[in-house]
């Protein structure tokens, strides 16, 4: 602690050089937190998907529907414990630019196979005990201002009748931080019910989720429901929940590699930035520290204070950076819904504070092993 003032001294001997130095490293890493929210955003329903869930969809596409018949035959399957069905609606709430998901469900089946959703008891009953009931995640109830009681208008580009409405029943939440509570889930009676009237589409579903009842034998469970549908006019690929999500995100690309490319290159860039500031700032004052160790101060008192220096620039700029990340990215989906899992983990943060301190110890290894050599008459001779 005794030579924090010449750290501190040293840090504003050039204030303009230092500051657009701090700057620099504050810009990358509000960068890196926002990539990383991203990334949490696209693929960190992969982390949260059940190790004993498995994803039943149309062997062609998920477009493509499967009978509503088939859940009686997985339950038959060695191996499967539940199956539920959803199927994708597609709606829109006054614009178009409203995007959130809408399924019809069996309710008691589908809140016993996702227990990450938690509804209230009382609210349950309500869904159950209403035929055009529906429930909705908090992060939309609070989009749009919906509180139970409401009658919610829906307008499906996908099924034939134009305008739905649902009475808000109510409004679930998730069990852990990083759960979806975007969607919205309505009852598959009052959905096929109108499909028979519209003699269209009744008996079809879209995706079926299955547990399984021992999570080792997960993949020989996916083999054995396949083969049933084998050769049916519906054939299905069964793929672990985890798969599916990631297939869904990996129709933007493989986002791990383009985040890890993106900032690879941002901090390549502060590597380079940092390191020539601070070997510039050790050769304009090589008099001041030939005077160090002309007064005593050892090889390794001026190794540790020209890499104190380096460390304290480069996380001075990574807590503020990170900071400022996390304070915006903290007010929710910048996107309006597209990204409903938009925030900041914990251990990307704690990762990022790791950064800060390995970008300052490698940017002042050299320059501080450059000080620690130099010889004492050779250093005041350059005064």
């Amino acid at each position: 602690m005794k030579f924090l003032h010449l750290i501190w001294g040293n840090l504003l001997r050039k204030k303009l050089r230092t500051s657009l130095t701090l700057l620099s490293i504050v810009v990358a890493f509000v960068l890196f937190g926002f990539l990383c929210a991203i990334k949490q955003a696209l693929v960190g329903g992969v982390e949260l998907a059940g190790a004993d869930r498995l994803i039943v969809r149309h062997k062609v596409s998920i477009i493509q529907l499967l009978p509503e018949n088939y859940q009686a035959r997985m339950l038959r399957v060695p191996g499967v414990a539940a199956a539920v069905h959803q199927t994708w609606f597609g709606g829109i709430y006054q614009d178009p630019k409203n995007f959130f998901m809408q399924c019809p469900v069996v309710p008691e089946e589908f809140m016993a196979m996702f227990p990450e959703f938690i509804l209230p008891p009382e609210q349950m009953k309500a869904w159950l005990a209403t035929r055009t009931g529906a429930i909705v995640g908090r992060k939309t109830a609070e989009r749009f201002g919906w509180k139970i009681g409401d009658k919610i208008p829906i307008m499906s580009p996908i099924w034939m009748r134009k305008t739905w409405e649902f009475d808000l029943v109510g409004i679930f939440d998730g069990r852990e931080k990083g759960t979806d509570t975007t969607a919205m889930f309505f009852r598959y009676d009052y959905f096929e019910e109108v499909r028979k009237a519209q003699h269209w589409g009744q008996g079809l579903v879209g995706w079926y989720t299955i547990r399984v009842k021992d999570p080792a034998q997960a993949a020989e469970v996916a083999r054995r429901v396949d083969e049933e549908f084998a050769n049916s006019p519906a054939e299905t690929k069964t793929e672990p929940e985890g798969a599916f999500v990631q297939g869904w995100a990996n129709q933007i690309g493989n986002i791990a590699l383009i985040v890890a490319a993106i900032l690879g290159a941002v901090f390549f860039t502060i590597l380079l930035v940092t390191g020539s500031t601070m070997s510039q700032a050790v050769r304009e004052r090589i008099g001041e520290l030939g005077v160090l160790k002309a007064i005593g101060f050892t090889n390794g008192q001026v190794l540790g204070l020209v890499l104190a220096e380096s460390c304290a620039l480069t996380v001075a700029g990574g807590v503020a950076g990170l900071g400022f990340a996390w304070l915006i990215i903290s007010r929710g989906d910048p996107t309006g819904g597209l990204l409903p899992m938009f925030f900041f983990p914990l251990r990307d943060l704690l990762i990022g504070l790791g950064l800060s301190v390995a970008l300052g110890f490698v940017t002042g290894i050299l320059p501080a092993q450059q000080a620690m050599r130099l010889r004492v008459a050779d250093a005041l001779r350059r005064m």
